[in-house]
């Protein structure tokens, strides 16, 4: 029993350290993560777990493994901000793959691309054309940025002349049948408002709503639940 007790408490000790080194280190996507994020990701994951289940490593051992690798993480991270002539280096930079419509092959194989890869890259962005691609740019998380060409863009509302309006967030006044008074009240309504537009759509009440927002016209949006 004492042997699951020092795990515990090293999993404990594991969980905080790692939670303090995300807050320190900062929020990144997993689809921004480098390749170099990544591998120090699994590397500092079998550091952690070889920490937790051998008993000659003490948990001051797992606080100072932790802290040794944020140390080095934070100071290459301050290193590429600061310092551009490192940053090529050290991370790497976007490659254009395609150029005004024509595939630099040498970028292609530089990055060990095939055409397979690249297509499917591209099917991932909606595109299923290399012919309607203007630019491709290989970023250097693995990701693929598009331009297409003019012809192949969607019409905006200012190609259309159609009035544009102001951009506002929708913004949600009920979460599973919960209403959300401080934002209901921040937007100039009440609970009786917000009662006589559900009773408009059919609805007894929030209790009978999933959710629901306003939108960017500033009207009431209602998702219902399977019965109301």
């Amino acid at each position: 029993m004492e042997e699951y007790g020092l795990i515990l408490i090293k999993l404990i000790a594991g969980f905080m350290g790692l939670w303090v080194m995300t807050r320190l280190l900062g929020k990144k996507e997993i689809s921004a993560l480098t390749p170099f994020d990544f591998i120090s990701a699994v590397i500092l994951g079998d550091l952690v777990g070889d920490t937790i289940y051998e008993k000659e490593h003490t948990i001051p051992m797992l606080l100072f493994t932790l802290a040794i690798w944020t140390l080095l993480s934070i100071t290459f991270e301050k290193i590429t901000l600061h310092l551009p002539k490192l940053r090529k280096p050290l991370e790497g930079e976007p490659e254009i793959l395609i150029r005004d419509g024509r595939i630099d092959m040498g970028k292609l194989r530089k990055n060990n691309l095939d055409f397979e890869q690249l297509r499917m890259m591209l099917r991932s962005k909606d595109t299923f054309s290399v012919s309607e691609v203007a630019y491709a740019i290989y970023e250097t998380n693995g990701s693929l940025s598009i331009l297409k060409k003019a012809q192949y863009e969607p019409a905006t509302r200012e190609d259309l002349l159609v009035p544009v309006p102001e951009s506002v967030l929708p913004v949600s006044i009920i979460e599973d049948g919960i209403i959300q008074r401080d934002t209901l009240g921040s937007l100039g309504h009440d609970e009786e408002w917000l009662a006589k537009e559900l009773r408009k759509l059919g609805y007894s009440g929030p209790q009978s709503v999933v959710y629901a927002e306003i939108t960017e016209e500033g009207e009431l949006a209602v998702i219902s639940s399977v019965s109301h």
